[in-house]
């Protein structure tokens, strides 16, 4: 299969091309963690378009339980049809709904599976799902079905650090953390993004942008996503240099911060910075 080595639309670090390469060679899934809008679920994306493959894309929830991903047993619907006498309600598989991995494991090439903010879900979710990302295989107790992967295929699951996961599923992924971009790795990413913007722009934009992450105290950072949204508003809006440059992250609150700042403590701490530093000038 093809190495990993970025697209067109998706700047990667040698690093993370490192890391997808190694858990695609070691056949394990590759657990990846970072700031919310580093870019790990676009990551997913990229890579099945970069390989020429579908992608599968299993988003988490709070209620979410590990066998949805396989297949679920709709008997409601099978003792209503039994009610009304329905034809076919003797074939139990006519009431399975076939999970993500069911559909990754069918599939007839390798896909790429994205199980989307993991942490999400209960402490055991990911205990779950071992014996099976292990053997790439389940059994359906209701047909008495065994179900095994046509292809194995390539595995990304994303966290944000809102639960730890557990040992044992740990020892069985390839991890990866996907580091804040620095100011050069920025620049390209919003390269991609805006064909014919002015680089005095991006510069005072990036100047005010990783000022405003060194903001001590403050709870929540503006991510890369967030950037790129601030981006496209300042130019939607036209927004001059001279409303960006000579803004430090204490010293003002930049235009149209409602892209960047997210809560309101971090409006507050802003004003206040901002307001005690004119009181000194």
């Amino acid at each position: 299969m093809a190495r990993f080595t970025g697209t067109d639309d998706y700047i990667a670090t040698p690093e993370l091309q490192m890391a997808v390469n190694a858990a695609i060679t070691l056949q394990k899934p590759l657990l990846l963690k970072g700031e919310p809008g580093t870019g790990k679920t676009m990551l997913a994306e990229q890579l099945a378009s970069a390989l020429d493959t579908d992608l599968i894309q299993w988003h988490i929830k709070s209620t979410t339980r590990a066998h949805q991903g396989l297949y679920e047993y709709d008997a409601v619907s099978r003792l209503r049809d039994s009610q009304l006498g329905v034809e076919g309600v003797n074939d139990i598989s006519n009431y399975i709904n076939k999970g993500k991995l069911w559909q990754a494991f069918e599939a007839d090439k390798p896909v790429v599976l994205l199980i989307d903010e993991i942490d999400k879900a209960d402490i055991e979710f990911p205990n779950d799902l071992l014996l099976e990302l292990d053997k790439m295989e389940f059994f359906v107790y209701e047909t008495s079905e065994r179900v095994v992967a046509r292809h194995r295929p390539i595995i990304l699951i994303t966290s944000n650090n809102e639960k730890e996961l557990p040992d044992a599923f740990l020892r069985r992924c390839f991890f990866h953390y996907i580091d804040f971009p620095d100011r050069d790795t920025l620049q390209k990413i919003v390269d991609v993004h805006f064909d014919n913007i002015k680089q005095e722009l991006v510069s005072a934009a990036l100047e005010v942008f990783f000022d405003l992450r060194k903001v001590p105290g403050l709870k929540k950072k503006p991510s890369t996503s967030e950037m790129i949204d601030w981006l496209k508003l300042l130019m939607a809006d036209d927004i001059g240099l001279d409303a960006l440059q000579g803004k430090k992250g204490t010293d003002a609150i930049p235009p149209l911060h409602g892209a960047l700042i997210k809560n309101e403590q971090d409006v507050m701490l802003l004003e206040k910075l901002a307001f005690m530093s004119r009181r000194r000038g």
